[in-house]
């Protein structure tokens, strides 16, 4: 029976290296290699992953040109001295106050098709980041999700970000595997006595780099263990390389929590809870599959297997009821912590 194998072409290149090349000697070099089995192959993702990820390389692309066009936009501020407004520059209340300034017709013309632009481009951006918060809620995603919202720092686009670039967890048997992929592992030189640490490898997907880095400085800036643990590396090391090893301690805890299905041990129920109540104030009803705020809260609660004890969660002045478990249980039968 025949089977399609997708190589790893730098790996490949080291193995099957020529100076003279043809398409008839590659692809008798390839054969070669892969009746030896020595093809090193990679992991080919299903549709679901391959679909978040192109998802997620869009919405990013959206935010970048989003930025440069405010980028665009302030350089007319600062190119004509101008004192920005109070509020949002770019809101819809201060469309006023960039018509009324002295400019030249063309300048205005540029302003206007750049407010334009920007605001079309946030219209995309809020419906892609509804879109992945309806996959958040939504199997093959959810399911693994409510692992990584409730380690501190990890908001919904982040969680998406490393669902999708992680793919399958149980394709990394170790938490050195899952780091070593991320490229977030400091590059080692050891030969006779010298062992010497370089900068992290960066060899792996960009997009995983990027969120947890993202989330180390949100966890280090909202979180108290995370702080002092930040606090306790820039005691030996610059600040940029401190973070660099909280996104790594935070990406070993992923391995952990999805691997063992397990709740992030630092945080207390009510965080947590309090977690959960934001990501479902991002769903809708109907994306919340018919659930109240108060029975999503309670439903997942019970899938990680804390907060036996909750009723309610405080916000500021407001206390938010959690509905008891037997609601959900009439709801769910034999709901439960996973196996």
């Amino acid at each position: 029976m025949a089977r399609t194998v997708v190589a790893h072409p730098p790996e490949v290149k080291k193995i099957a290296n020529a100076r003279v090349r043809t398409d008839k000697r590659a692809v008798r070099d390839l054969a070669k290699l892969l009746s030896a089995d020595l093809i090193p192959e990679v992991w080919v993702p299903p549709v679901p992953v391959r679909e978040l990820r192109a998802l997620i390389s869009h919405r990013t692309r959206l935010v970048k040109m989003s930025t440069m066009t405010k980028n665009r936009l302030h350089s007319v501020v600062h190119r004509n001295n101008l004192i920005p407004p109070e509020g949002q520059l770019f809101g819809h209340k201060n469309r006023a106050w960039w018509q009324e300034q002295d400019l030249s017709p063309t300048e205005h013309l540029r302003v206007q098709q750049g407010l334009d632009t920007l605001a079309h481009l946030q219209s995309q951006i809020k419906s892609l980041n509804q879109e992945l918060a309806r996959l958040s809620n939504a199997e093959p995603w959810v399911s693994q999700a409510v692992y990584i919202l409730q380690i501190p720092g990890f908001g919904l686009i982040t969680t998406m970000t490393v669902l999708g670039a992680i793919g399958d967890i149980s394709r990394f048997p170790t938490d050195k595997k899952l780091v070593g992929y991320s490229g977030l592992y400091p590059s080692v030189h050891d030969s006779g006595k010298t062992h010497r640490h370089g900068r992290i490898t960066k060899r792996g997907r960009k997009e995983l780099r990027w969120a947890l880095v993202e989330a180390a400085w949100a966890a280090v800036r909202s979180d108290e263990y995370w702080k002092a643990q930040f606090e306790r590396y820039k005691e030996r090391m610059h600040a940029n390389k401190a973070i660099v090893a909280i996104a790594r301690r935070l990406l070993v805890i992923i391995w952990h929590v999805l691997t063992r299905r397990e709740p992030y041990r630092h945080a207390s129920d009510e965080r947590i809870a309090a977690t959960l109540m934001n990501w479902s104030w991002k769903l809708n009803e109907e994306r919340r599959d018919g659930m109240k705020t108060r029975q999503f809260v309670r439903y997942h609660l019970m899938r990680l297997g804390i907060g036996e004890d909750l009723t309610s969660i405080e916000r500021g002045a407001y206390q938010h009821r959690i509905a008891p478990a037997e609601e959900i249980q009439a709801l769910y039968p034999g709901l439960g912590p996973p196996v």
